[in-house]
């Protein structure tokens, strides 16, 4: 990522050029990303290629003013960190889903940032509602976060030893070799530990936007974190918002121009139709 291109990202943000990679600049970026770039799977309804490379995906994403999902923000978030000067790791992971399941190989990417002053964090900005924060990745503990309560535990073969800690806290064991995310004491993800590349979610991706078994292909999604902690998304025709303090406001969009307008107004995004879920338009 070249200067400009980093600049025009940050613009993209809101966000000033940092003087440092600090923890501080990371939370600050993290939250930003999460209000700004939505969380969204509109291309597979609008028969666009997902590609992912760094240049198309900045084309998507800052030129085009778009979102993604996990693989385009956090693919793309990592690159931005990258040429900030932050230590970035790529990492696989597998979401739960029903009766504990885990999803595919490469299910969900995440990223391991090191930052100046010290700390190693679990930052995602590509998973739709989650920590709004990074994560402490070595802290075994509870996290508070606008987000919910989070926990990072292991789940390698000496995992019963890291938890049942009396404080829950430590280094990451030798012997871990995934990890479980949680909030609010139920399991998100399994993350592995080992780097990978972005090439390597290549065939994720490709799952994702073209099996019928993807939750991505059967639904529409765009969705944003709002300033005052709530959120905003837009479900098909149906556009739900929820507070800082949790109350919700659901309305139903009877009109394209209104679910065009919807856009538009809240996600920034121009589009000259309307998506329609595969095999529903």
């Amino acid at each position: 990522m070249n200067p400009a291109q980093v600049d025009a990202y940050l613009r993209r943000l809101g966000a000033q050029h940092p003087a440092s990679p600090t923890v501080d600049v990371l939370r600050e970026l993290h939250l930003r990303h999460l209000q700004t770039v939505p969380f969204e799977n509109l291309s597979i309804h609008l028969g666009e290629e997902i590609v992912l490379e760094e240049n198309r995906l900045l084309d998507k994403v800052v030129g085009a003013g778009r979102g993604g999902f996990c693989y385009e923000l956090n693919g793309l978030f990592g690159a931005l960190l990258t040429a900030l000067g932050f230590d970035v790791t790529l990492l696989a992971a597998r979401v739960y889903g029903d009766e504990g399941r885990t999803g595919i190989p490469y299910d969900h990417l995440a990223l391991r940032v090191r930052t100046v002053d010290g700390g190693v964090w679990l930052a995602d900005v590509g998973f739709g509602t989650h920590s709004h924060y990074p994560l402490a990745f070595e802290e075994r503990g509870e996290q508070k976060d606008p987000g919910g309560t989070f926990r990072v535990v292991g789940s390698g073969p000496d995992a019963a030893g890291v938890r049942g800690g009396a404080s829950g806290a430590g280094a990451v064991s030798e012997e871990v070799t995934d990890l479980d995310v949680m909030r609010n004491g139920g399991p998100e993800y399994r993350l592995e530990v080992r780097p990978r590349v972005l090439g390597d979610f290549v065939a994720g991706a490709w799952w994702h936007s073209t099996s019928p078994a993807s939750h991505f292909t059967q639904s529409l999604v765009c969705s944003r974190l709002l300033e005052d902690g709530g959120r905003i998304t837009l479900a098909g025709r149906t556009l739900t918002t929820t507070s800082g303090e949790g109350t919700r406001d659901v309305h139903e969009l009877t009109t394209d121009e209104e679910v065009l307008g919807a856009y538009r107004e809240w996600f920034g995004i121009e589009l000259g139709s309307v998506p329609e879920v595969r095999g529903q338009g």
